[in-house]
């Protein structure tokens, strides 16, 4: 290869599933023309992380697995060289993709015992299985982020937790999942993401700990996973200023703590990729074209991810890159490539055959997941209490944010019948709600949290949140929450409640779980992945 035709494997510039043939076939000229290292899927333009503010509309396209399918092989036909196909997936293709497996968030792994390891394994592993059987060999996942600042906006339930050593382990037992089904898999963001309250889609977060701080807690996952041979690293958009010399640099473009900190104090040797360049809290840096994917070669990274300027970009590093600095990233890419054998052999999937995909394997492994990770946090011997109340005829059963006739509610019913109600946003009166609760002393309360992220309180109504308040000090309240156990907190007064079980995902397999463990008065055996403050 020429000098620019291996700087071009460095460039990973996004690729949208569903996008227009305009766009389609200006990438297969960037491919054919500068040699780029491999592609980053996204669902749409819309859907880009970065567009959360502009209110763009995102279109779903039930075919989107079979168009992924399609283009990754329309791509890898325009490439001299095999292209790295990476895509993120943390909690499956789903994340990404519509009618696709979907496996749990990392905070609902984090519930799990850790005698229930093997459970992430199994998710990391079957993730793997689907990313490889559309023509993807690289899943930028999963976070070694130790989730402890409860308004943290971006990584919350994306993370397996606040201990450190219980997301150290599971992040590694995914990692060897994602290998053992021959895909490659990344540790990320480093220094850390955690304790951080910005979202870095849309501006820099500043770590504010000290070295000793850092590597006591943030660095130790990224520390067990160098030791356990981590396929690569993704650096964060975050400033470090102890690592830093107190200036409020993106950890992307620190020399000091991508080639001091990560190369030489801890001795990784493997690839290290960026964060998304077009996300705002380095993309507005540098008003000359190029310079940003430059400055983020020169502190250390071997891959530019979301790239936005390859032409200009290419041109930076051929001028001011040393050979040497170049043919060691190129290396590392190639070995990359070659582990997950696109160089070897013919790196074509058959576009004949039909993506199929096992969902009823995904429903066995998230069933199995879902009996190891409900979570009681008030238990008042729920189930004898329910049914003595259901004998009076005295039990009203209410699910906010979903119809009443929801998995939870159908799976008690032929043993708890009773009246049931709901509200939701559509239809929802609150007033009407309260008069019909008013004949009934206990009140079985299913909330399904609307959102995972904690931006205007999960979209949690004020109104229903004073209503809730209302109904634990009032009513013999059994409160079931389905979502982000962070929502649990804004719930004023929601520790005089009866029982509070917490089910981390609203999956059908989950609340199917949920209920049979109410009706058995099964102990559950899950347990809070980060602390919780009940009002």
């Amino acid at each position: 290869m020429t000098l620019e035709q291996k700087v071009g494997q460095f460039f990973f510039p996004a690729v949208f599933i569903n996008d227009s043939e305009e766009h389609i076939q200006q990438m297969e000229s960037l491919i054919k023309k500068y040699n780029i290292g491999g592609l980053t899927f996204f669902h749409s333009r819309a859907s880009a992380a970065t567009n959360y503010e502009s209110n763009k509309k995102i279109e779903f396209n039930d075919d989107s697995a079979i168009r992924l399918q399609e283009l990754i092989v329309r791509y890898q036909k325009c490439a001299s060289t095999p292209l790295l196909m990476s895509i993120d997936a943390e909690w499956g293709l789903a994340m990404r993709v519509e009618k696709t497996p979907q496996y749990p968030y990392a905070i609902t792994l984090g519930a799990l015992p850790q005698s229930e390891i093997d459970l992430v394994y199994q998710v990391g592993k079957q993730i793997g299985l689907d990313l490889k059987s559309v023509g993807i060999h690289y899943n930028l996942a999963p976070l070694a982020d130790i989730n402890n600042n409860p308004n943290n906006p971006v990584i919350g339930y994306r993370s397996f937790g606040e201990d450190k050593i219980k997301v150290a382990n599971f992040a590694i037992a995914y990692l060897q999942g994602l290998n053992d089904a021959g895909v490659l898999g990344c540790l990320k963001h480093f220094p850390g993401h955690g304790n951080t309250s910005v979202d870095s889609h849309l501006g820099l977060p500043v770590l504010q700990e000290s070295r000793e701080e850092l590597m006591e807690n943030e660095l130790v996952p990224f520390i067990e996973g160098i030791k356990n041979n981590v396929d690569s690293i993704m650096i964060g958009h975050l400033a470090v200023p102890s690592w830093n010399e107190n200036q409020n640099t993106s950890a992307t473009l620190s020399k000091n703590i991508i080639e001091t900190l990560l190369r030489k104090q801890l001795g990784y040797q493997g690839l290290i990729i960026s964060d998304a360049l077009n996300m705002h809290s380095v993309s507005k840096l540098y008003e000359k074209k190029g310079q940003l994917e430059w400055e983020a070669f020169h502190a250390g990274n071997d891959v530019l991810c979301f790239a936005e300027n390859v032409a200009e970009g290419i041109d930076e590093i051929v001028k001011n890159a040393s050979l040497e600095r170049i043919n060691a990233s190129f290396e590392r890419i190639m070995q990359c490539k070659e582990k997950v054998g696109i160089l070897a052999i013919d790196n074509q999937i058959d576009i004949n055959k039909k993506v199929d995909f096992d969902f009823n394997k995904t429903f066995d492994l998230n069933y199995k997941i879902a009996q190891q990770s409900v979570t009681t946090l008030i238990d008042s011997d729920n189930t004898n209490s329910i049914f003595e109340s259901h004998k009076r005829n005295n039990l009203a059963k209410v699910s906010f944010y979903k119809e009443a006739n929801n998995y939870f509610f159908d799976a008690l019913a032929s043993e708890l019948p009773s009246s049931s109600f709901s509200y939701t946003i559509q239809d929802g009166n609150l007033e009407t709600l309260k008069n019909q609760l008013d004949a009934f002393e206990t009140v079985l309360v299913a909330l399904f949290v609307p959102k995972a992220k904690p931006l205007h309180n999960f979209e949690i109504e004020d109104s229903v949140l004073h209503f809730l308040s209302e109904l634990v000090q009032n009513k013999n309240c059994f409160v079931y929450t389905f979502g982000n156990p962070y929502a649990l907190q804004i719930i004023p007064n929601l520790k005089k409640a009866k029982g509070l079980v917490h089910t981390y995902q609203d999956f059908k397999e989950f609340q199917e779980i949920t209920a049979e463990q109410l009706l058995n008065n099964d102990k559950s055996k899950g347990t809070l992945p980060v602390k919780i403050n009940l009002l």
